[in-house]
């Protein structure tokens, strides 16, 4: 199974270096003089101390990215809440010193020491449908990212690297059958009115984000981009985005057995296909540490009139299931017509069943708390 694998980037676990001489250090060293004056609450600030810069300044990984690729987004944007990305599958170990400390509070206590546990989808029927009368819940959708192994990330990736990873994941899609059974379309060449409603569908991804742009993930675009779906639209498949990929599994209404079913079948099918990249520590590799271990966000598009009134108390609920609340376009919007995107923050250190569960649980308590409230 490709979950048990080792990634090609562990086959070679130590840096090299450049010169203290060379333009690359001298660069990184005027930028972080800088960022040392600002003031910013990422975690990068808080976790890029003056030893661990001087430990990691000089070190490259077997793709040639140097610490200016990992931290060159969280530079630029001093309202991140991160700051950080993986260039490559490589910089995880190489540039552990700032990637560690950053895992382990971002995934409340994942530590060096730690390991990720293996792959256990457990049962999707057990989880059941969160909102069977349908009074709060508007969607379900569950999606997991996966890279594919013998290819860098996106930042260090050339375009003949992005042409020839979309043919692959294209064949490997063209084998589904049943209801995962769909059709893949590129981005090149696409007209801009289908874009434009499927953005809006909240199917398709799209070019902009400041974040992304400065960990320099855009480059090529549109080439090598596209989106998979079936004729339902309850399983797509996004190529070349922020990850390799993102297989989405989605459908009206609070069934989240459904969704969470159909989701397995497809990661099953895929893999396959495609060896994935997964780190002995770290599980699945992806292109931020976010993001790690079953790369697994179960979320619900819900309404919490009540609840939503009192938004620290909101937080708070939320926050004890460790749930992420959002606005409806995901990480960096606002909600829009009372619509919230709740969805599991944790998703490293626990199996794929947990992950899910965990989201479950949370929701059912919103949902308990938004009735108490609303005298139901």
């Amino acid at each position: 199974m490709c979950d048990k694998r080792l990634c090609a980037c562990e086959k070679k676990t130590m840096p090299g270096f450049m010169s203290p001489d060379d333009e690359r250090v001298k660069a990184l060293e005027r930028a972080y003089a800088e960022f040392a004056e600002i003031d910013s609450r990422s975690l990068l600030k808080k976790h890029l101390t003056q030893q661990v810069f001087d430990t990691l300044k000089s070190r490259l990984t077997n793709a040639g990215s140097t610490l200016m690729d990992v931290i060159q987004s969280g530079l630029k944007n001093h309202d991140s809440n991160v700051g950080v990305y993986a260039p490559d599958q490589h910089a995880y170990d190489v540039f552990a010193p700032l990637f560690d400390p950053v895992i382990e509070e971002y995934h409340a206590g994942f530590t060096s020491n730690d390991v990720h546990p293996d792959l256990d989808w457990g049962t999707p029927e057990d989880l059941g449908d969160l909102d069977p009368e349908g009074q709060f819940l508007i969607s379900t959708r569950i999606r997991c990212a996966r890279s594919v192994d013998g290819y860098p990330l996106n930042p260090t990736m050339t375009e003949a690297h992005y042409r020839n990873l979309e043919e692959k994941v294209q064949g490997a899609l063209s084998s589904l059958e049943g209801e995962l059974k769909g059709t893949y379309y590129g981005l090149v060449g696409m007209d801009k009115e289908t874009q434009q409603r499927l953005i809006d569908d909240h199917f398709l991804f799209k070019e902009g984000d400041r974040f992304l742009e400065a960990a320099n993930s855009n480059r090529f675009w549109p080439t090598g981009r596209g989106i998979f779906f079936n004729d339902a639209k309850t399983f797509l498949v996004w190529c070349n985005e922020e990850d390799h990929t993102r297989l989405i599994s989605m459908e009206k209404g609070g069934n989240l057995s459904s969704v969470y079913s159909r989701l397995v079948k497809a990661v099953t099918e895929v893999g396959k296909e495609l060896r994935f990249s997964r780190h002995r520590r770290l599980g699945f590799l992806t292109f931020c540490p976010t993001n790690l271990g079953t790369t697994i966000r179960a979320s619900v598009h819900a309404r919490f009139p009540k609840l939503s009134e009192d938004y620290a108390r909101f937080q708070e609920i939320a926050g004890m299931y460790n749930l992420q609340i959002r606005g409806t376009r995901g990480e960096h919007t606002e909600s829009e017509g009372g619509v919230y995107d709740v969805s599991n923050k944790r998703r490293l250190g626990l199996t794929e069943r947990e992950v899910v569960f965990e989201m479950r649980n949370g929701v059912l308590e919103l949902i308990k708390q938004e009735k108490q409230l609303q005298g139901l």
